[in-house]
């Protein structure tokens, strides 16, 4: 039977979750098992050791998961926010050219060892821009929840500071997360970081800080997700556009996308009575998440009223304040 310091050692294994070492003693056990003369309680713990390591090696296939951060502590606390979005495409409404290249990015990090060992590496920085509310965070969320990874936020106000040299070394603390924590890093209002050097507001530490970015973002071999998103590209400097992978365009709906928007969201409510031609009309010109502010506003309306039923009026009259709101 198993010694003492055997099953101290099986259960501090399982607590800390070294499946490795668990394995290995519980070997060590068949193995004294079988000189004792107990041959058939041996070879059954062996068979449940190796149907054991096969079923976690099928259900880490099959479900990858990230080791959980709960939060980023030391000075990344003041840099980054995490979370584990649920938020798949399908909870999208992109034009087919914008989907094709986001699954395009999602099999190329689902096969990114295949890649790598042929010599290629996968896409892994993006670079979002367009308007805003036309869904570039959406995609940050998007990416994380379709392939299981925390997505980080980096915090902007905590990034960047007036004394010199202190941007950069904090910068330098962020990259260093992104190659010891695989994940998806959000770079949100992006020409913060990036705007153009050659600019007459241009001051020597933004000008370091931009450079140190890329540096890092050049350097940088990791397996995580980089994401920049601004809603001002003509801000950028034009040297990191060559530093990313893929540039992404987003622009305003299209009217079988904008309508595509509002059926998504009132899909709880009567809309039998809309007209949705009136309703895509009053649509033109607003962002994906003004159209959705708009609905959640008409449908609010109508509940407030007591009825589950969406008239036209109530919808348009939604669409044309959030218009309004824009002025």
């Amino acid at each position: 039977m198993a010694k003492a310091e055997q099953i101290k050692a099986l259960i501090r294994c399982h607590a800390e979750g070294d499946d490795t070492r668990f394995y290995a003693v519980a070997i060590q056990v068949a193995a004294q098992a079988a000189r004792s003369g107990q041959g058939n309680f041996a070879q059954e713990l062996r068979d449940l050791v190796d149907k054991a390591k096969t079923q976690s090696k099928v259900a880490l296939a099959r479900s990858p998961r990230p080791v959980p951060l709960a939060q980023p502590r030391g000075e990344l606390a003041g840099l980054l926010n995490v979370g584990y979005p649920k938020t798949r495409l399908t909870d999208m409404a992109l034009s087919e050219t914008l989907a094709e290249r986001l699954e395009r990015v999602i099999r190329e990090q689902r096969q990114r060892e295949r890649l790598r060992s042929h010599g290629f590496s996968p896409l892994r920085r993006l670079l979002l821009i367009g308007p805003p509310g036309t869904g570039k965070t959406m995609t940050a969320s998007a990416l994380a929840g379709e392939l299981g990874l925390p997505l980080f936020t980096i915090q902007l106000d905590g990034l960047i500071t007036k004394f010199m040299g202190e941007t950069a070394a904090k910068l330098r603390i962020v990259f260093e997360a992104i190659a010891e924590t695989r994940g998806v890093y959000f770079f949100d209002e992006f020409d913060a970081l990036g705007s153009e050097r050659g600019t007459g507001n241009d001051v020597g530490e933004i000008r370091r800080v931009l450079n140190s970015f890329l540096q890092f973002l050049e350097l940088d071999d990791s397996d995580s997700l980089v994401i920049g998103a601004t809603n001002h590209v003509g801000l950028l400097d034009e040297a990191l556009f060559r530093r990313f992978d893929a540039v992404l365009d987003y622009e305003l709906p299209t009217p079988a996308i904008a309508a595509e928007v509002m059926m998504a969201r009132l899909a709880l409510l009567e809309t039998t009575a809309l007209d949705w031609d009136a309703a895509t009309s009053s649509a033109e010109g607003l962002s994906h998440a003004e159209l959705t502010r708009a609905c959640e506003q008409a449908a609010k309306d109508a509940l407030l009223n007591d009825t589950t039923v969406l008239e036209t009026g109530g919808l348009v009259a939604a669409l044309n304040e959030r218009r309004m709101m824009r002025r």
